[in-house]
């Protein structure tokens, strides 16, 4: 019998882009898949653009946007994201009701209040975790260290903190929402005690590279006093590349081989005038190859998530850098196509805000990454990415009002010119290697993803 399965991402590009890659992988094993939208509460072309692009893309893959919540509930003024998603289960749960049979309900992290409606439903409910399983591991462990703890994570500042499932780190890299204590991050830590109680969690990693938080995970230490639900890494899920031929491929196409940094800071990474200047200068003064992508900085009333004007290079950047670089580099308005140049023989590194779909796609293709977080749980990803996998670098000064232009210089020569730059390409292209083979047949990705059908 044909199963049929239904994902529900959260909001944002950042959530539905993997989830639109597990929903082929679904489509590649037979499985009739839907995937479930909540559209944005404020407009949003980035992700009308995206979904329509995910559809066009994905003919196998049917895309059912719910309604907005019942205008009786809305007028309740959702507060923040939870609110609205809360909101969101009544349609959610008159979709599932009009659908003939439903094998089972993968959920955002972000979505686990929607466990009820599965529940009610008599639906197994799983969850796609689409940050890496170091991350998940230390999540799910939080509640319970925060119910042990005589004082917020906040106020343990920069002490170095240790957890039986993560190598030391300080308390300050967490995510803002956990140090905060609020009510933000009270849901946040519900969130993580809920994801506990689901049929199983898939998670967007492979086993080499993360091979001992999936250990923890799958011995228990998460979670002190209950079961962990199985563990399934299925990943790396990265985006294909398109075949748009975007003006910065046909210049790194002029360039020789590993000589490109690549910098790239997510689809809400922002910086200040100040630190743009920083990162221009440092890029001048290195003299070494660069591509970069330059968003505007967010106005004073803005939030990450809205859309930003088309940046003005010649106002942002400092007088006269992009004629004296145009030899050296290339700067390009608000977005590039980030797999394709990635994957192009002439990058030879990667200077990133390590959210998890860019460390995979630099991972899968081989780069030494820079790593230079903004938000979320991005600190923490640097902290398993340098430390652990020892596929990166650290910028010094993430942490600080900027990081100063003798640091990108230092650490642009360094990689690309140093004998440490050079082991850490080689380390970076044996895990390249690793992550086709756990895709391939008989790989360890392929293999879990086989066995979570069968247990479906």
């Amino acid at each position: 019998m044909d199963k049929t399965v239904v994902l529900y991402p959260s909001l944002g590009v950042g959530h539905l882009t993997p989830m639109v890659q597990l929903a082929k992988l679904f489509a590649r094993h037979g499985v009739a898949v839907t995937v479930a939208l909540v559209e944005p509460q404020v407009e949003s072309p980035s992700f009308s653009a995206a979904v329509a692009r995910a559809a066009a893309t994905n003919p196998s893959v049917t895309f059912h946007v719910l309604p907005p919540p019942p205008p009786a509930a809305a007028e309740e003024a959702p507060r923040g994201r939870f609110d609205y998603l809360r909101l969101m289960d009544a349609p959610l749960r008159d979709f599932l009701r009009s659908l003939p049979a439903v094998h089972a309900l993968v959920l955002d992290m972000f979505c686990a209040g929607s466990l009820d409606v599965a529940a009610d439903l008599g639906i197994p409910a799983y969850f796609f975790f689409a940050s890496g399983a170091s991350f998940l591991a230390v999540f799910l462990n939080l509640p319970s260290v925060a119910a042990s703890m005589d004082r917020s994570f906040a106020e343990l500042g920069d002490a170095l903190f240790r957890l039986p499932v993560a190598p030391p780190f300080k308390a300050t890299d967490l995510p803002q929402v956990i140090l905060d204590n609020d009510e933000a991050s009270k849901a946040t830590l519900r969130m993580a005690e809920r994801i506990a109680e689901s049929s199983g969690i898939l998670i967007n990693t492979f086993e080499q590279l993360e091979a001992r938080a999936v250990r923890d995970l799958r011995d228990g230490l998460c979670i002190p006093g209950r079961p962990t639900p199985p563990v399934y890494c299925i990943g790396p899920l990265v985006t294909e590349g398109g075949d748009k031929k975007h003006e910065c491929l046909e210049w790194l196409d002029a360039q020789p081989d590993n000589s490109v940094t690549f910098l790239s800071f997510g689809s809400q990474g922002t910086f200040s005038k100040k630190q743009l200047e920083e990162i221009a200068v440092g890029l001048e003064r290195s003299g070494q190859r660069f591509l970069w992508v330059v968003r505007s900085p967010l106005g004073d009333e803005q939030s990450s998530g809205d859309p930003l004007p088309e940046p003005d290079l010649d106002a942002l950047l400092p007088e006269g850098f992009l004629e004296r670089t145009k030899h050296q580099g290339l700067v390009v308005r608000s977005w590039a196509p980030q797999v394709e140049v990635l994957g192009h023989r002439a990058t030879g590194a990667f200077m990133t805000h390590c959210g998890w779909n860019s460390t995979l796609e630099g991972i899968t293709a081989g780069l030494p990454l820079l790593c230079w977080p903004l938000y979320a749980e991005q600190r923490l990803n640097k902290v398993f990415i340098v430390e652990e996998m020892k596929l990166g670098v650290v910028l010094r000064g993430y942490d600080e009002e900027v990081v100063k232009d003798e640091e990108v210089e230092a650490k642009v020569r360094w990689v690309m010119d140093s004998e440490g730059g050079r082991a850490l390409r080689e380390r970076a292209m044996a895990q390249k290697s690793k992550a086709v083979q756990a895709l391939s047949g008989g790989g360890s990705s392929q293999a879990d993803f086989v066995e979570f059908l069968k247990n479906l």
